[in-house]
């Protein structure tokens, strides 16, 4: 089973939290350049015909960021890109805790399908305020149904490959990820800094006017408002720690007999959640 087997409500979910992370990200990426453009502008002191360009340089730069921080304080696709995101997450773990027969969906329930109806509903009443849930079956796909009424091996080995392995090395790959973006940036922020000092020197001890040191000190503050803003060091020691702690639910799955598979498969799940939990928490968003 993949993500295509997920039933629509997931995919209006992920597309939508998709969308809201591109948006937020974008008008982030614009607030921060428009607080450089700004510093460059103020650092120019020539004029031209009666006018300063530099001045009117900074004035368009803050008149674009005043805009931006208005639009991400007034429409916030950052509460779509999360809410998004922990539909998606929620929807997926029941689709795969049905399709495996894991708790609380066991193989023998009679009473499995009516349950998830109830499981994924109230999950789409957390979000549609949000989100945009164009779907309109809860019903568990054909795939899912398939995967439910094969036998207990064959369950089991979909579930290790295309569920734990793939989520295992998701969580690997965007620690690496990460990891190399907060080396990255942390080259670049000292790069600036020390940039920022050898000017700043320079124009102690010469008759160079241009502030060039506050134009990079204006960088420097931006490039760090970014790392925060994308927390690549925190990401990269919560996927190291999720992916490590999947590698040993996966040794538990592997030895479980079909009498204790439910509750093995509900404790991975219950894995993969807390790694999403602590994603949402560390990203408080203004009422």
């Amino acid at each position: 089973m993949t993500d295509a087997d997920l039933p629509a409500f997931f995919h209006n979910a992920e597309n939508a939290s998709r969308r809201g992370q591109r948006q937020a990200l974008a008008w982030s990426r614009v607030r921060l350049v428009s607080a450089v453009v700004a510093a460059i502008g103020g650092a120019m002191t020539w004029t031209a015909f009666g006018a300063s360009p530099g001045g009117a340089l900074a004035m368009v730069a803050f008149a674009v960021a005043l805009v931006v921080e208005i639009l991400l304080w007034t429409q916030q696709p950052e509460r779509d890109w999360y809410a998004g995101r922990a539909v998606a997450e929620s929807i997926k773990t029941l689709a795969w805790r049905y399709a495996v027969a894991g708790a609380p969906f066991p193989a023998d329930a009679a009473r499995a399908e009516a349950l998830y109806h109830d499981r994924v509903a109230e999950v789409v009443a957390e979000g549609e305020q949000r989100l945009s849930m164009e779907g309109d079956d809860p019903s568990p796909t054909q795939g899912m149904t398939a995967l439910r009424a094969a036998p207990f091996e064959q369950r089991r080995t979909e579930y290790l490959e295309h569920r734990l392995k793939e989520q295992k090395d998701w969580y690997s790959a965007r620690a690496r990820h990460n990891r190399q973006r907060t080396l990255q940036w942390r080259i670049a922020l000292i790069a600036g800094e020390v940039a920022a000092i050898v000017l700043a020197g320079v124009r102690t001890f010469s008759e160079w006017n241009v502030d060039m040191s506050g134009v990079l000190a204006a960088a420097v503050a931006s490039g760090a408002a970014w790392l925060g803003t994308r927390r690549h060091s925190t990401l990269a020691t919560s996927y190291s720690m999720a992916a490590r702690e999947l590698v040993l639910v996966r040794a538990k799955l592997v030895d479980a007999d079909e009498a204790s598979w439910g509750d093995v498969v509900a404790e991975a799940e219950k894995s993969m959640g807390r790694e999403h939990r602590l994603w949402l928490a560390s990203r408080p968003v203004e009422s």
